[in-house]
């Protein structure tokens, strides 16, 4: 029998990934955030510190439950095991939102420890709708996150924000909004983010993500962005942002630090500056409206 909880759904704020080595301070009382993501893959076992952790989290903070393992884009078929795990871990935990990635990470019968990108074709547009359709009666809605890439196929022919809108015609999905992955995309691929952003069909997003990025050079000794998760978001990410939010509204917004964690403070004081960008931008939405 559950405990009570808040509320499921996610409130227009932001908020953190739950990492296990800041739980005291959040229960201790310190966390002033809106909601916090889980993996899912970090949950699919039935009991243990990771659950009893995750149980006194939930009484007092809405979830959002992302996935990382379904691999939507390959061509395989899903793993119905997999997708019943999703499945009791969404009954489970009344996620307020649930969400996958634009992307495969499955071959044959192994799986790939990466987020790998697929070609914008119609047969491609095709497998995922069919993937997205059989998740979501599996495990319920669902929203696609646009990815970050680092090659791209001469086959695409179709842009991307035009394949994300014809998934979520096709199947009624809605989109998660990573901003820090347009940045990254638009630094390797050549393109101007901000035009990126005015094409993607905005009306389907309900929540977005923000981020840092890491920079390299490839073997040709180019640029190269990495979604790296290891560092507070980058001016140019927030700047894309106030950008999105003044367009649609607030958002509920995850801050994504999952590698190099700092402590609780820092990763507090990046959603608390989400928070604040998002209002001020929001703001200046209504004003332009008025």
């Amino acid at each position: 029998m559950h405990s009570p909880r808040v509320a499921a759904a996610l409130p227009a704020r932001a908020g953190v990934g739950f990492k296990p080595e800041h739980f005291a301070a959040i229960m201790a009382g310190q966390a002033d955030v809106g909601f916090f993501e889980i993996h899912a893959e970090n949950y699919m076992g039935e009991g243990g510190p990771p659950h009893r952790q995750l149980e006194a989290l939930r009484a007092r903070y809405p979830l959002s439950l992302h996935g990382v393992g379904l691999s939507i884009g390959g061509p395989r078929a899903l793993d119905r095991a997999h997708l019943l795990r999703l499945a009791a871990l969404r009954r489970r935990y009344e996620p307020g939102l649930f969400s996958e990635h634009l992307a495969w990470s499955s071959h044959d019968s192994g799986f790939l420890d990466d987020l790998l990108p697929l070609p914008y074709t119609r047969e491609a547009l095709a497998i995922v709708c069919d993937h997205i359709d059989e998740t979501q009666e599996a495990v319920g809605r669902m929203l696609l996150e646009n990815p970050s890439t680092y090659v791209r196929f001469a086959e695409s022919d179709i842009p991307e924000a035009e394949f994300l809108a014809a998934i979520v015609r096709r199947t009624g999905c809605g989109l998660l909004l990573d901003v820090n992955n347009v940045e990254v995309q638009a630094g390797n691929h050549g393109f101007d983010a901000f035009a990126y952003l005015d094409a993607f069909p905005m009306a389907a997003v309900e929540e977005i993500h923000l981020a840092g990025y890491a920079e390299a050079t490839d073997d040709s000794g180019a640029e190269l962005r990495i979604d790296a998760h290891d560092s507070p978001v980058r001016p140019r990410v927030w700047t894309l942002y106030r950008h999105l939010v003044a367009r649609i509204g607030r958002r509920p917004t995850l801050i994504e630090w999952d590698n190099d964690v700092p402590d609780w403070p820092i990763l507090q004081a990046e959603a608390a500056r989400a928070d604040a960008e998002g209002h001020a931008a929001a703001r200046r939405e209504l004003a332009d409206v008025v």
